[in-house]
């Protein structure tokens, strides 16, 4: 993983800022040139401190920092759509990831989410991926290894997860696939009692066989879903208001919790007569008015 400082080093991942906020992202590689709207050379960045201001050779002054995870998704290379920033904060909290959690994400893309896993594991941690396509499990691999660094705890399978899962007694588990209601068997198989199962899916119809296929199985319980909106303000003078476009509607979030295999049984008819009678109920949580309870 790289080690941050206040000075730039080589190929570290730098975020260029122009006077109009606009953002272009480049690599420090030694004895190479970077050009946006002229040139300037990496060798010449290169330790020098972060949140310099650097002259190009038009003479346009760009401020030089390193990108934030925020700031680095939506530049990812990819060849599918990644999860955003948005969204990965609150997968990983409700998902609940630790430092030293061993970790299966299904379905890698191009890396976004394995970059945040790896983050929020830490070095003791571990982080087992599993992608069907090659294609995608390549870009991960560079993106990793390009944004990340070196991950000798990340675990990269090429397979079919639907087929099974090697690992057994896992942490957490994520699923960003078209049809998780198909995994959920291995998925039990592969998770400890208590463990948290999170899936990603981007329509109603999803999120309805997913929640379905939950309720219906002894396996899980506790099973929750939910989205994320983003309005960003602009706050310019005395014009304080939202701007005109908003990160809206991009997934829906389903998190669940192994059961153990000990708990009292339910049939599907009980099961089927709960998510009846709690169908329409929100929760009363933290955020829940007064009056919740009455």
């Amino acid at each position: 993983m790289f080690t941050l400082d206040s000075k730039f080093k080589a190929n570290d991942p730098v975020l260029f800022i122009d006077r109009k906020a606009r953002s272009y992202l480049k690599l420090l590689r030694p004895g190479t040139k970077l050009s946006i709207r002229g040139e300037i050379g990496s060798d010449d960045i290169i330790g020098i401190e972060e949140g310099s201001r650097v002259k190009f050779s038009t003479g346009e002054t760009f401020v030089a920092i390193r990108p934030t995870y925020a700031d680095l998704i939506p530049f990812l290379p990819r060849a599918a759509q990644v999860i955003y920033p948005k969204d990965t904060g609150p997968l990983l909290v409700w998902g609940d990831v630790f430092p030293g959690a061993t970790v299966i994400e299904g379905g890698t893309g191009a890396g976004a989410l394995t970059i945040a896993l790896l983050r929020a594991v830490g070095p003791t941690g571990r982080v087992i991926s599993y992608e069907i396509r090659e294609d995608f499990a390549n870009a991960a691999r560079k993106n990793v290894a390009t944004f990340f660094g070196d991950a000798p705890n990340w675990t990269l399978r090429l397979r079919d997860l639907y087929e099974g899962f090697e690992e057994t007694g896992v942490d957490r588990m994520f699923l960003d696939l078209p049809e998780p209601w198909r995994a959920l068997d291995v998925a039990a198989r592969a998770l400890r009692p208590g463990g948290v199962l999170t899936c990603y899916v981007p329509t109603a119809l999803q999120l309805k066989d997913t929640c379905e296929a939950l309720q219906r199985s002894a396996c899980f319980g506790q099973t929750e879903s939910f989205e994320t909106l983003l309005r960003h303000w602009q706050v310019k003078g005395m014009s304080v208001r939202p701007v005109h476009r908003m990160v809206a509607h991009s997934a829906f979030i389903i998190v669940s919790r192994r059961l153990a295999d000990s708990a009292p049984a339910v049939t599907a008819g009980e099961r089927q007569s709960l998510a009846q009678a709690t169908a329409g109920d929100e929760p009363a949580g933290p955020d829940a008015p007064d009056d919740a309870t009455d």
